[in-house]
């Protein structure tokens, strides 16, 4: 990376935003503050000196393409993004940059693979959606678990998380995903996205520890079922989420997040299990960590910094577990997290899991 780069981030003073600025200035680029409102990128600005605000809107084509001059690339974080990763993706393409966002839309991640692979691909651009806690860790630990294989039967995702206080972007941008599909839930089934009006089951998951065996609401549907089948044969892929935070998010009295150190970090522990099943083997990988909100950060900058410097393995539309060398990403994000992966072909006790300890 070349110290010094610039990088915007529209939607930069969201509560996501804020975690992906302050991550950027960590990793030596100098972030572009831009969004629609410009008093709270003024405000944004006055807390990080020497940062310049850019206001934009996504009905604003001029605008975004002054919010994106001189930038090496772009980190979305301003949801709902059935709203703006369309108009700020073609904004990237108008630059001639990369794009990357930190989208849990289900719809939206979908619509970003159908409407610009094609374009992308012909322009060698890069185009990395979901870049985040939901959508691409679940991405990069199947990846990771795959190895080898060229196909697998099964995934599951399973989300432990010890709570869920819920942003406002995470409430709105789940009330027009809601409206999209008319109230239907979602599930990934026989390769594709089928909608359906039937209640999701409850059942057990044992997590490993320290959760354990845990209540799951199945079918808990998140961004990893467009991720992850987008480069990855498999015609299943379920994910779950801990029936804990699952009431939390449904709650509409749950308060916003709280900082608890001085990173803003709240007191949100996550425990992500993944398991894919090939015929009667199964292999894991999983992740540790805290705030759900705050990791999105270093997975969104890493993929930037990789972006820039080359270490990419394919242009268009691509998830990061497609694009990335997925357990050497998720290794390099070890100060943050923690990662259990399966041993490569060549290690010894398959079957075992390799530790990568994170703070």
């Amino acid at each position: 990376m070349e110290s010094g780069q610039l990088v915007a981030v529209f939607g930069a003073y969201g509560h996501t935003g804020r975690f992906v600025v302050a991550e950027l200035r960590k990793r030596g680029f100098v972030p572009v503050l831009s969004g629609r409102d410009a008093g709270k990128l003024q405000a944004l600005a006055a807390s990080f000196p020497g940062l310049e605000a850019r206001p934009a809107s996504v009905d604003d084509p001029v605008a975004l393409d002054r919010a994106l001059a001189g930038a090496a690339a772009v980190v979305n974080c301003a949801g709902p993004f059935a709203t703006t990763a369309a108009p700020v993706i073609e904004a990237a393409l108008r630059a001639g940059i990369p794009y990357v966002d930190v989208a849990a839309e289900i719809e939206a991640n979908a619509d970003t693979f159908a409407h610009f692979s094609d374009r992308a691909r012909g322009a060698g651009a890069v185009i990395v959606p979901a870049m985040a806690f939901f959508g691409a860790l679940g991405d990069l630990l199947a990846t990771a678990a795959m190895g080898e294989w060229a196909a697998a039967d099964e995934a599951h995702v399973a989300y432990g998380l010890s709570s869920w206080q819920p942003t406002g972007g995470t409430r709105d941008a789940g009330a027009v995903s809601r409206q999209r599909r008319g109230g239907a839930r979602v599930v990934y089934r026989n390769g594709r996205l089928d909608y359906r009006q039937d209640e999701a089951t409850t059942l057990k998951w044992s997590f490993p520890e320290p959760l354990g065996t845990r209540e799951v609401i199945g079918e808990f549907t998140m961004a990893d079922v467009v991720t992850v089948p987008s480069h990855l044969s498999i015609p299943e892929v379920r994910t779950y989420m801990t029936v804990e935070a699952a009431r939390d998010l449904s709650a509409p009295d749950t308060p916003a997040p709280t900082a608890v150190d001085d990173d803003g970090r709240s007191a949100q522990t996550f425990l992500v299990d993944v398991v894919v099943r090939s015929g009667g083997t199964e292999r894991r990988a999983v992740a540790r960590g805290q705030d759900i909100y705050a990791v999105t950060a270093p997975l969104a900058v890493e993929a930037v910094d990789r972006i820039l410097t080359g270490r990419t393995r394919t242009v268009g539309v691509a998830s990061a577990g497609e694009i990335f060398d997925a357990p050497d990403f998720l290794r390099a994000l070890s100060s943050h997290i923690s990662v259990e992966l399966p041993p490569t072909p060549d290690e010894p006790a398959r079957g075992q899991l390799d530790t990568v300890e994170g703070s």
